[in-house]
């Protein structure tokens, strides 16, 4: 029996209805012995209020207990089955920057820390530095640094403390293991080899990480963390599963890069919801789908930091009107996974969303936060579903047997 969202491609149907995707990044939290989850704190009367006029529910993201990075998380979101559709987080910073790939090149996600005397990583991002401090240390590092011929190296600046890395060589391969333990009070992990192609590729990251380790020796971003070594992969498009013609808005370019990858039209990467809620406003004529990304849910949970997640929160639920205002077929509003502020970090737990329409129905649900949304209509899902409802939601589906 095939799974629902290998259905949506042959049954998907032209239409002129519209539908409009709001992600969270990061929005699921937990309730503690000390206090609710930072969605149910927050003061969010907008969302609230398409929470009680549609249907709400919770979705996994890829399985129960499995924590999702923020490549799998959006794969699901959009229908494209994370366990079958896989892009590392380098092949999404790549295309955030506009980085063009070739066949045989390796992209890693780079954060810039801070490593103590001991060599152990006190702080992950390096302070959040600034984009402009980054780009000085990306082209340190690349004045600095000799591989020997074995590869060329590009280093590239996304946002703040995070930039991209393309290793182009021969014979490279991108099964190496992050280096990012994901913890402080902990050294980098070492990069080794999960294949044995990969071998002289680890051997190639060790010497630049070690040349990387001298040349910022003394700055306050004095190392690399690496993550989700990748490279140049097919993947259906957007418009090929869905017939949608599909616009994208975000403030990070990695956001804009999984799009771009699908083949949505993207715009300019922003710093504000407002700014994106804007795009779409101009753009709202010419699409037919639109994805509108907001980071600082998910920095803020990352940072331990509840009060800044609430004010994320927040900060959405004050636009929001404005694109219930286009009165678009279908609006839906989630999370690609939970970051709690309690766990400093992505986890496993159920991510609430609600989905407003005319042929969605009406739940008995008044609030749109975690413990709401379980008791919605649409129950307990899983992330790569919700693309078949939204479109089934839209009147883009057709009917299924004789």
């Amino acid at each position: 029996m095939p799974e629902p969202a290998d259905l949506i491609p042959e049954l998907a149907a032209l239409s002129t209805s519209k539908i409009v995707l709001v992600v969270m990044d990061g929005l699921g939290g937990v309730r503690t012995q000390d206090r609710a989850s930072e969605l149910s704190e927050a003061k969010t009367p907008s969302l609230d209020a398409l929470a009680a006029a549609g249907m709400s529910g919770v979705h996994t993201v890829v399985a129960p207990g499995i924590t999702p990075g923020s490549g799998a998380g959006h794969l699901a979101l959009f229908g494209y089955d994370p366990l079958v559709f896989e892009l590392g987080r380098g092949a999404l910073s790549a295309a955030g920057v506009g980085f063009a790939l070739k066949a045989g090149d390796v992209a890693a996600r780079v954060n810039f820390c801070t490593l103590d005397s001991s060599g152990n990583v006190l702080d992950r991002r390096a302070g959040r530095l600034s984009t402009e401090e980054n780009q000085r240390l990306c082209a340190k590092i690349l004045a600095e640094c000799d591989l020997g011929g074995r590869a060329e190296l590009s280093l590239q600046t996304e946002r703040d403390h995070r930039a991209l890395l393309v290793l182009r060589g021969d014979n490279l391969s991108p099964q190496v293991s992050d280096t990012d333990p994901q913890l402080v009070g902990v050294p980098p992990r070492e990069p080794s080899a999960l294949a044995e192609e990969a071998a002289g590729t680890a051997a190639v990251v060790a010497d630049l990480l070690s040349q990387v380790g001298r040349i910022l020796a003394g700055e306050s971003a004095n190392h690399l963390l690496l993550r989700g070594f990748d490279t140049l992969r097919p993947i259906p498009s957007f418009k090929q599963r869905y017939l949608l013609d599909a616009f994208g808005a975000a403030g990070y370019p990695m956001y804009l890069g999984i799009a771009r990858l699908l083949g949505m039209t993207v715009a300019p990467a922003t710093s504000t919801f407002d700014e994106q809620v804007a795009q779409l406003e101009s753009n709202y004529d010419g699409f037919d789908y639109f994805y509108l990304h907001h980071k600082k849910t998910d920095s803020a949970g990352e940072d331990g930091d509840f009060d800044s997640k609430v004010a994320a929160i927040e900060e959405v639920d004050q636009q929001i009107s404005r694109i219930a205002d286009l009165a678009p077929d279908v609006l839906c509003i989630t999370g690609d996974h939970a970051t709690p502020s309690p766990l400093r970090g992505h986890s496993w737990h159920p991510v609430p969303f609600l989905m407003l329409g005319q042929r969605v129905g009406v739940d008995a649900t008044a609030k749109f936060d975690e413990e709401s949304s379980r008791q919605g209509g649409f129950g307990h899902i899983l992330a790569k579903d919700l693309m078949a409802l939204m479109m089934a939601a839209a009147g883009r589906l057709t009917k299924f047997g004789a």
